[in-house]
């Protein structure tokens, strides 16, 4: 396995590329940034919000801050991908049009851009000149590469507005009845929900749904359920002046010091962390 990280000192840019042999995206994800995940080589499976989806080499997905998200291997294990998160305030700072610039990245919860080959070469050769102003650190090389990054999403964001979504299949039925169960968490997330519950609600054992709601998506139920929980805690954090021994119960926890365990594993930090950030 081969990989390069950065991350800048406010988490406002970080750039991933990983050549694998096999790779499964630890369980809690979600971010405040845009995630732009390049598929240079092999086959991956993306979990997005509520679907399972499989994308192929040259496939690029950007997922929206704070929507929830995770790939698993397919039968093709070996892969390479270059991931980038950036900021909102990083795209503002190349120019005060780029909400106008960049609208399908606002208008939806994420896209799936599969280019003509003219584009699919412009865009290797943008992610190629990532990694390696990453790889270098020549003077600059964090402005330099958030340039690069802005061309691309640019490219991505022409695609998507000059040509139809298309629709990209679900593997299996049983993806799609398991899409339904996450669906239905992520609706109710505020109230209690446990395995035999939402299993009973879909008429299917508690085993049945641990197995594959696991397979589906590459959380457990318990996994998704805490992730969406926290997710929407977050959120409320960041952008109301709620207390936060009142979110806790807004978003399903039975107790603060559960909740704040759990937000804990999830984040990396404590509450009060986001609150005094903004």
């Amino acid at each position: 396995m081969k990989s390069i990280l950065f991350q800048n000192a406010d988490e406002t840019f970080t750039v991933s590329h990983r050549k694998a042999l096999s790779h499964h995206m630890p369980a809690n994800h979600f971010h405040s940034t845009f995630e732009i995940f390049y598929l240079i080589s092999g086959k991956r499976e993306f979990f997005l919000k509520d679907r399972t989806l499989v994308i192929n080499e040259g496939d690029i997905v950007i997922i929206s801050p704070n929507i929830l998200h995770r790939t698993t291997n397919t039968e093709i294990h070996k892969h390479e991908r270059l991931i980038v998160n950036i900021h909102e305030i990083c795209m503002a700072a190349g120019n005060p049009s780029y909400r106008n610039i960049l609208q399908p990245l606002f208008e939806q919860e994420y896209i799936i851009v599969r280019c003509p080959l003219q584009e699919q070469l412009l865009i290797e050769t943008l992610s190629q000149s990532i990694i390696q102003e990453i790889q270098l650190k020549k003077p600059g090389f964090e402005m330099y590469a958030q340039t690069l990054v802005l061309q691309l999403l640019i490219i991505c964001c022409r695609h998507v507005q000059q040509t139809s979504i298309e629709q990209i299949e679900s593997p299996s039925t049983m993806h799609e009845r398991i899409s339904e169960v996450v669906r239905y968490i992520n609706n109710n997330y505020m109230y209690e929900l446990s395995l035999q519950s939402v299993a009973d609600k879909f008429y299917v054992s508690p085993y049945y749904l641990s197995r594959f709601f696991k397979e589906v998506t590459g959380f457990t139920f318990v996994e998704y359920l805490n992730n969406v929980r926290i997710k929407e805690a977050k959120k409320l954090l960041e952008s109301s002046s709620i207390k936060v021994n009142l979110i806790y119960k807004k978003v399903g926890f039975g107790s603060v010091t559960h909740f704040g365990r759990v937000f804990k594993a999830v984040t990396g930090y404590a509450p009060l962390h986001y609150r005094k950030r903004e």
